[in-house]
């Protein structure tokens, strides 16, 4: 097994997903990185591996991947998500359906084939990255299916902490508030600066600083660290 410590990246062709692919090259880790629209990389220690990871065969090819060309895996951050902000009875089935199977279903199956993995190892870090809407939600910003499924990312944080925190694995998640990336337009800005009682939005460095410490900081698991501009601390 190579000593050269690998992470798995989902939703990593732009925005927080490709900064994340950045850091972690950085940092010396090779990565499997992974998303529906990724390119190859010319990059050697960079691996990338198309497909929609809410199907299971994309999280065996991708787990698989990783262990056929670096023979482990030390960190999976699942990343991939999709935002649909509606009214409640607004939503259509094919919003729920979408939203479920990429945030929750493409959390599960590449999370069960990583933590297997990582229990031959003896070692491993998963984190989620979910929202601060999941414990503060925004007037104004109706997204109950982010709640509902980021919701369940962060409540399993704490659950599979406990279950692992005796066999070498971590796992934590990192809740940002509205972040700077391609999905919002320039002209959302000063709206949504407004929604951060530090009266601005974050950046994708600020996300990958946040999950950098996580995984090197050996003495948390269970932990959800906002990133959110104040957002989590309540109403202002």
């Amino acid at each position: 097994m190579s000593t050269q410590k690998v992470a798995l990246i989902t939703g990593a062709s732009q925005g927080i997903g490709a900064g994340l692919v950045a850091g972690f090259r950085q940092q010396g880790f090779a990565v499997v990185a992974t998303s529906r629209s990724i390119q190859p990389s010319g990059d050697a220690n960079v691996l990338a591996v198309a497909g929609d990871i809410a199907d299971p065969d994309t999280a065996k090819r991708v787990v698989a991947a990783a262990r056929e060309r670096f023979g482990r895996i030390d960190t999976l951050v699942n990343n991939a998500g999709i935002f649909v902000a509606k009214p409640f009875t607004e939503y259509t089935a094919d919003d729920f359906a979408a939203v479920m199977a990429t945030n929750v279903a493409g959390f599960f199956h590449v999370s069960q084939l990583a933590a297997a993995q990582m229990l031959t190892q003896g070692s491993g870090h998963i984190v989620n990255i979910t929202t601060t809407l999941v414990e503060q939600p925004v007037a104004g910003v109706p997204a109950a299916l982010a709640s509902l499924s980021k919701g369940g990312l962060d409540a399993v944080v704490r659950s599979l902490a406990i279950e692992y925190a005796g066999k070498g694995i971590r796992v934590n998640a990192v809740s940002p508030g509205i972040i700077k990336t391609p999905m919002h337009a320039p002209e959302t800005y000063e709206f949504l600066s407004a929604l951060h009682p530090v009266g601005h939005m974050g950046s994708i460095q600020d996300i990958v600083d946040a999950v950098l410490y996580l995984d090197g900081a050996g003495f948390v698991t269970g932990e959800t660290l906002h990133v959110d501009g104040g957002q989590h601390a309540g109403r202002w």
